[in-house]
């Protein structure tokens, strides 16, 4: 799985959506969310704070604790972990999440880009698991998931009042093996049942093809190699002779803050604000384009978005048409605005924590509502059955036009 846009000074950051490409990982997804080398600093209680009733129910438990079961006996490595994931879930936030050991190796293994799983990110939406988006060519995909489907069972429990993690956990497992979604989609009157065979993940970053002399990058996430696939994609672009682009972001979750800076940055001039992080009493930050590498009006650029774009393709969405340097086409985007920090906590666990909200260049925040495209392209349900692709078509022609 995935999740979440986010980098704090020398911390690479990723956006999170919680993906469920599940093995898990966190874009994004998104759902961002940034990688921290924090230092071990000992917890200093607030001023009129007073812990001594944390302790006293520790010591309670030591001392008079007895199991219903003869074979429990006491794990205090766990007992810990449960009063921390405790103290998180107080804070009603689906992007801050506590990860125990097992959990922590399986996160920092997803990062890397390979697990077993279905391939599909999630978030929670009116507190609901919604999906953002199926990952391209996983089994999610293959078995009909649609951004925008609200997962209400899996395996027939249900998971309203579940937190992402526990949803992920019961959708995560080997290889060959079949979980079954219950699914409230939008047109449907029935409840559908998807059953989805788990298979190994590995994450897709980006496809390019022309079209009637435009240029396409379908890009896929945020993550990984991205950069240096992007890089080569715009070389790809500038030998093709071609001055017409689209930059498909559709079914795109987020992935690392720094990647979405630098590819929105190769469309606009330098210093230009690409995303403003707020810190709330720490006050904002302006993260700016450090130069591109095409003159004004050289290209005409078409990027495409839809309810699956979140975090770090809403950021380079909205950078590139509130500069003007592109017009944005297809329908809302999913409305992920919120910045997270990775930070150890020990040597095996880590903290998945909010720290800041970010906006678009002019201040707009997307948390709620997303992002409205300049020109609306609405699917139609034949278009599935017809497999055509009618926003992908119009952006062709507008640019030709």
């Amino acid at each position: 799985m995935k999740s979440s846009p986010e980098t704090q000074s020398n911390q690479s950051s990723l956006s999170l959506i919680y993906s469920i490409l599940i093995g898990v990982f966190l874009f994004g997804g998104g759902f961002f969310f940034g990688l921290g080398q924090g230092d071990s600093s000992e917890v200093k209680a607030s001023e009129g704070l007073d812990l001594r009733p944390l302790w006293q129910v520790y010591r309670v438990i030591q001392d008079k604790f007895v199991s219903s079961n003869p074979d429990f006996e006491i794990d205090n490595e766990v007992l810990i972990n449960g009063a921390i994931e405790g103290m998180v879930d107080a804070l009603d936030d689906p992007y801050t999440v506590f990860f125990p050991p097992i959990e922590n190796l399986e996160f920092q293994e997803a990062i890397d880009g390979e697990f077993e799983g279905v391939g599909m990110e999630v978030g929670m939406e009116d507190e609901m698991l919604t999906v953002i988006a199926p990952l391209k060519g996983t089994p999610a995909e293959r078995s009909g998931i649609k951004s925008g489907d609200v997962i209400i069972a899996i395996d027939d429990v249900a998971v309203q009042g579940k937190s992402i993690d526990d949803s992920i956990a019961l959708i995560r497992g080997e290889k060959g093996t079949e979980v079954v979604v219950t699914i409230i989609r939008e047109g449907e009157d029935d409840l559908l049942k998807i059953a989805i065979i788990r298979d190994v993940i590995e994450i897709p970053t980006l496809r390019t093809e022309e079209r009637d002399s435009v240029f396409i990058i379908s890009l896929y996430n945020f993550t990984g190699s991205v950069k240096q696939d992007f890089k080569r994609a715009l070389t790809a672009f500038i030998k093709s002779g071609e001055d017409k682009m689209i930059l498909d972001l559709r079914g795109n979750p987020g992935g690392y803050l720094d990647a979405s800076i630098d590819i929105a940055g190769y469309f606009l001039p330098t210093g230009k604000v690409i995303v403003r992080e707020d810190f709330g009493d720490d006050g904002e930050r302006l993260l700016r384009s450090s130069g591109g590498i095409f003159a004004e009006g050289e290209i005409e650029l078409v990027v495409l978005i839809d309810g699956g774009s979140a975090s770090a393709s809403e950021i380079v969405a909205g950078a590139l048409s509130e500069h003007g340097v592109a017009t944005t086409m297809g329908t809302q985007t999913f409305g992920k605005g919120s910045v997270q920090e990775l930070v150890p906590t020990s040597r095996d666990t880590s903290l998945k924590v909010t720290v800041a909200r970010w906006l678009t260049p002019n201040g707009v925040s997307i948390s709620k509502d997303g992002l409205e495209p300049d020109v609306i392209v609405e699917f139609e349900e034949t278009d599935y059955e017809d497999e055509y692709d009618r926003q992908l078509e119009r952006a062709v022609e507008f640019l030709n036009q």
